[in-house]
């Protein structure tokens, strides 16, 4: 779109440009939006004034009509895209200025909320999840569905609250549940880090020389609100258990921060995964301690009902 100026000037530069001008002033004053400032500041605006600010009045007159006809927010025409403008006086000055639309804001407080769910190897769809799209059907959902909303509602930084360790078959909804509480959190301003297990552990073996892995581990730690998706599906080693797991939970526990968990075991399967590594080792104590954590962190609950992958495929 041409910046209105380089208009004004091409038509000044033409022969007709009186004519022009005229009906360009004709056009600008018979403006529903002009209308309604030069009514609104009849006793102070001069035509002086109107003469002086045609230009600026033009711009507010077409880009006011470009908004009352956006589609949408991607294919607004205005100058500022997202930006409606508003005619205020200024002394002797009419000034033009713009505002978000209500599109902008919208989209700007969306970006906001997104910005404040991190994940690691997540996938997208699980960033839209709601619990206004949740089924209910299965009797084996509601507890864990009544139990996360709750939290999400309730949550305040700070607060000393248990998380939940979502246990069940694949398929019922586990990830998707996390994914709806992160998003309620962000409604509120409330950050949280959603991490899927197994590739979480495979991108911290190869970061272990460098400084990234003390930054992702400190940050993992200390994050408001941390879920841990699909644990016990990770290839279990004794590095990642006594180097990586445990020490998170050990600084969530102390600091009270709550922790959410995404299982297929339930606490007794989780243990026995967790005791022995692929190297053959068995080691029942070390286990027990992260067993002991996660039930301090959080509140277990089984997830009942169909495999809803199933259904979508």
């Amino acid at each position: 779109m041409k910046p209105i100026r380089e208009t004004i000037h091409q038509l000044m530069n033409r022969t007709d440009f009186k004519q022009r001008y005229e009906a360009m002033k004709k056009e600008v004053l018979n403006n529903q939006d002009v209308q309604q400032f030069l009514r609104e500041h009849q006793a102070e605006v001069t035509e002086e004034m109107i003469e002086r600010n045609l230009v600026k009045l033009y711009e507010f007159a077409m880009q006011s009509h470009n908004c009352r006809q956006c589609p949408t927010l991607e294919k607004c025409p205005n100058l500022l895209k997202g930006y409606h403008p508003h005619l205020v006086l200024q002394g002797k000055s009419i000034e033009l200025q713009y505002e978000r639309c209500a599109q902008k804001i919208q989209y700007d407080e969306r970006k906001k909320q997104e910005s404040l769910i991190q994940t690691m190897f997540i996938p997208n769809e699980i960033l839209r999840a709601s619990f206004s799209n949740l089924a209910t059907d299965d009797l084996g959902r509601i507890k864990a569905i009544d139990m996360a909303e709750k939290f999400a509602l309730t949550y305040e930084v700070g607060k000393k609250m248990k998380g939940l360790y979502l246990y069940g078959s694949f398929g019922v909804g586990k990830t998707y549940l996390l994914g709806a509480i992160a998003n309620k959190l962000a409604e509120r301003k409330i950050p949280s880090l959603l991490i899927y297990v197994p590739e979480f552990s495979r991108s911290l073996k190869t970061s272990l020389q460098s400084d990234s892995f003390n930054e992702k581990l400190d940050y993992v730690k200390k994050v408001p609100v941390l879920m841990l998706d699909d644990l016990g599906a990770e290839l279990m080693s004794s590095w990642w258990r006594d180097e990586v797991l445990g020490p998170i939970l050990q600084y969530r526990m102390l600091e009270n921060l709550p922790t959410f968990f995404t299982s297929n075991f339930d606490l007794n399967r989780l243990s026995h995964h967790l005791a022995h590594s692929q190297r053959g080792e068995e080691e029942q104590v070390k286990a027990t301690r992260i067993i002991e954590r996660i039930i301090y962190l959080a509140t277990v609950v089984e997830v009942k009902g169909k495999n809803r992958r199933i259904e979508t495929e």
